[in-house]
């Protein structure tokens, strides 16, 4: 081996509906099958919390463009107590609805629909005054689409255009479409202020995907019992390793580790002991190996490390080390227990044409060892 091995070893209108414009990106995905209730119910109820934010902020900045309007038409009492209800005691009683549900999803679902209708009423009572009115289909209009697609977007609409039509009917159809600078001024907080929390909110969710994802990328190359390596992730860095020597002559070396009688400890252990072993022997390879050897587990009872700049006699090295401190580990379920392993070794040659040649030939060196008695190793040097 190289010096390399002697180096350091461990190496998310009204002003009832404006409130839910982002709700899209925080609605959860589809339940996936085999899921439990429980998991699906906690995750719909979170789903309900995070609207619950943002119809809160929405709503409450939505009633003072409502607000604004209604002043300037000098609207009845009673538009203001309906305004005050669906502003500051709606928000409230959506999530309490959807909280008691059955299904808080679907209840929340026509929670949002229900938006849709307050939006349109609250246009026709404004007189389709222009910017609150854009302003609330605009955001109904956003939620819906990422919600649902074109599909939910045409419903809350249909469902908004008919509200707005009889509400405006029943109204005498009155249109006051100007916004004086009263009403344009009242609806600068939410023109600021929700854009901004919808986008923080879509960040948050962003990096919590990224993390999720990240993690997801994790799980597929590492073995879930002891964190080493899996197999796929052993033969790719295998791969990239033997592409490397064939490109710049470099040794590397291929060595495959079998637990010595590890059925046999199961059986007379039990087999929480056989995983304490298989754990022990994965910290042992990570406490020997370089932070750029990969070991992992192979599969059962087997390990594999891929031991870059290394030749068949620093693979020795490498060997007796991990055998050296397998003989002292201690085993806190079975006590006297002695743990070991037969080991065999292939040095990348020109007659290792790809990785399953190269696995061959060490997984013929390990049956050797067996065949030899066990507890040793045997290393196979590159042909001529």
């Amino acid at each position: 081996m190289k010096s390399g091995l002697d180096e350091n070893l461990s190496e998310p209108g009204s002003a009832a509906a404006v409130g839910t414009a982002a709700t899209a990106a925080q609605f959860p995905p589809a339940p996936v099958a085999g899921d439990g209730a429980d998991l699906l119910l906690v995750r719909d109820l979170r789903f309900v919390r995070r609207i619950h934010r943002l119809r809160t902020l929405g709503l409450g900045l939505g009633a003072l463009c409502v607000a604004s309007v209604l002043r300037l038409h000098e609207a009845a009492p009673g538009w203001w107590v309906l305004l005050g209800l669906n502003g500051f005691v709606w928000p409230h009683a959506a999530t309490l609805l959807a909280r008691r549900s059955a299904n808080p999803r679907r209840a929340e679902l026509r929670n949002l629909m229900l938006d849709s209708v307050l939006g349109g009423v609250w246009i026709a009572v404004m007189q389709f005054n222009i910017l609150p009115s854009v302003l609330l289909v605009t955001m109904l209009a956003i939620d819906k689409v990422n919600l649902g697609g074109l599909r939910l977007l045409g419903r809350a609409l249909a469902l908004l255009v008919a509200a707005c039509a009889l509400t405006s009917m029943a109204l005498g159809f009155p249109v006051d479409p100007a916004s004086p600078m009263s009403v344009v001024l009242a609806c600068v907080p939410f023109l600021v202020i929700y854009p901004i929390a919808i986008n923080v909110l879509t960040q948050m969710l962003a990096n919590k995907v990224a993390r999720q994802n990240r993690m997801l990328e994790e799980l597929g190359r590492t073995d879930g019992l002891t964190g080493l390596a899996n197999r796929r992730q052993c033969f790719a860095v295998a791969e990239s390793e033997l592409a490397r020597h064939f490109r710049s002559g470099e040794p590397v070396a291929l060595m495959i580790l079998d637990v010595d009688r590890l059925k046999g400890i199961n059986d007379r252990f039990g087999h929480p002991v056989g995983d304490e072993v298989l754990c022990g022997v994965a910290a042992v390879l990570r406490e020997c190996c370089r932070a750029y050897d990969t070991p992992g587990r192979y599969g059962g009872d087997e390990f594999m490390l891929v031991l870059p700049e290394t030749d068949v006699g620093g693979a020795a090295e490498v060997a007796r080390r991990i055998r050296q401190k397998l003989d002292a580990l201690p085993f806190r379920h079975a006590h006297g227990l002695k743990c070991t392993v037969s080991i065999g070794a292939a040095e990348a040659g020109r007659d290792v044409v790809n990785v399953e040649t190269w696995v061959r030939q060490a997984d013929a060196a390990l049956y050797r060892a067996k065949d030899a008695g066990r507890d040793r190793f045997v290393g196979v040097a590159p042909s001529a």
